[in-house]
Formats: structure tokens, sequence, C-alpha cells
């Protein structure tokens, strides 16, 4: 009798540790899901963030109040952060924009071009504005068509002022 007891106490204790170890499971299973959900959230959000300013940089960069060689700077490298099935492979579908960033990249900017000397500096203007008159109406052509791809991936809510 005594033998008896103690097995059905023992499967009593064994089946309660794995409706634990069941619960358990489902548990972890339902945090998984929770983090995946919220990181996919974080991803659209910024994702929508960089749109937001993709979209500006192209409506400057069409309407020409920048230099196209400062724009294709900042639109390709600001591009490079978006994430998922988003993301955008630039050398392909904007060989343009992609051409004037990688022959204006390493020209340096601010201070550094301050620091330049003369005659060199201008060398690098004449080959940054040759690149620039050669590219300039396959990029503006290329930015409207990033600005109209982008626009259905910005999922933020557009909130105007009346």
């Amino acid at each position: 009798m005594n033998l008896t007891v103690l097995a059905i106490v023992g499967c009593l204790i064994v089946a309660g540790l794995a409706i634990y170890a069941g619960y358990l499971l489902v548990k972890l299973k339902q945090q998984k899901a929770l983090v995946a959900k919220h990181r996919e959230l974080a991803i659209e959000k910024r994702n929508a963030n960089i749109f937001e300013n993709v979209n500006t940089l192209c409506m400057v960069g069409i309407q020409g109040q920048c230099d196209l060689s400062e724009i294709s700077i900042r639109v390709y490298c600001i591009m490079d952060y978006v994430q998922g099935e988003q993301r955008i492979d630039f050398e392909k579908q904007f060989p343009a924009i992609s051409e004037l960033y990688h022959i204006v990249k390493d020209m340096p900017r601010g201070e550094a071009r301050q620091e330049m000397p003369k005659k060199e500096r201008m060398q690098q203007n004449l080959e940054r504005m040759k690149a620039e008159s050669r590219l300039e109406d396959d990029i503006v052509r290329e930015l409207t068509t990033l600005k109209d791809m982008i626009q259905p991936l910005n999922q933020q809510i557009q909130v105007q002022m009346v």
C-alpha cells in the first residue's frame, strides 16, 4: 500500500511539473511573438522617419534648392539605414545618384575643404560640377521616382495645419 501511495504521489508531482513546463513554454512562445512584433513596429517607425527625411531631401533636390552632390550624399547615406523588406538597392535602382555619390563621397567638405590649397579645391569643384551637369537630368528623374516610391511606404499620419 505504501508503494502504491508513493507511486500515485510521484505521478501527480511529475504530471504537475509537466503541466507547469507546458505553461512556461506557452508563455515563452507568447513573449517571443510579442518581442518580434515590437521589433517589427520599431523598424517600421524608424523606416517611416527615414522616408519622411528622404522625401524632404528629394523635394529639395527636385526644386534645385541644394547642390545635387550634397543631395546624393545625404540620400545615399540615409537610405543605407532602411531595414527590412523596404530596403532599396541604390546601385541598381538609382545609378545616377549612386554614380554621383561615388564621385564626391571622398571629397572633403566643411572645414577640411577650406584648409585645402585653392588649386586643388578648384580642381575638385570642376570635377564635381562636370559630374553634376552631366547627371543632372537623370538625378532629378531618379529623385522624383524615389519620392514616389517611398511615399506609400511612409506609414506616418500627415498632419496639416489649417
